[in-house]
């Protein structure tokens, strides 16, 4: 029964949020922004992971070293003739060849509880500072696109 609860909460903050983070998170804003902006209650760390799947989804962040294409997924909406709605799985190939990446640890840093690093990130801007923390990054190194935001981080860590 605690599965289906799980699952049924994660399915209705998806359909309350999780397009909304989605589409801020494409526009440029910050956790705490998107978070400003939603009409329904939820969490930052829950804001950090609908973006982060996004990001993978979309390309921005890489799991393993960034290819010149990847595939990405999306679901049509479709209806038949008696009212049924059934969703489509539907990829297309994405060129990455005109995209820059960074390498980043900071899951590690983060677990690590690196000294230097934590400083480092202290001297960020808060939206940031917030990225990098409340990101769900892996202990691995993870490939982020080299974007505005990872330009104003890189320069600093």
């Amino acid at each position: 029964m605690k599965e289906f609860n799980k699952a049924l909460s994660n399915f209705i903050n998806d359909a309350a949020a999780g397009g909304a983070v989605r589409h801020l998170a494409d526009l440029g804003y910050s956790i705490s922004e998107i978070s400003d902006r939603l009409d329904y209650p939820i969490s930052k760390e829950k804001i950090a992971g609908y973006m982060w799947e996004h990001f993978i989804n979309i390309g921005m962040i890489c799991l393993d070293e960034p290819k010149q294409s990847h595939e990405k997924a999306s679901y049509i909406k479709e209806q038949d003739s008696f009212g049924r709605i059934s969703f489509r799985r539907v990829t297309e190939t994405v060129d990455n060849s005109d995209k820059q990446y960074i390498k980043c640890e900071f899951g590690k840093l983060l677990y690590t509880k690196d000294e230097g690093f934590i400083k480092r990130i202290a001297t960020l801007n808060p939206s940031d500072k917030e990225y990098i923390e409340l990101m769900p990054w892996p202990l691995t190194p993870v490939y982020h696109q080299l974007d505005e935001r990872m330009n104003r981080i890189k320069n600093i860590i």
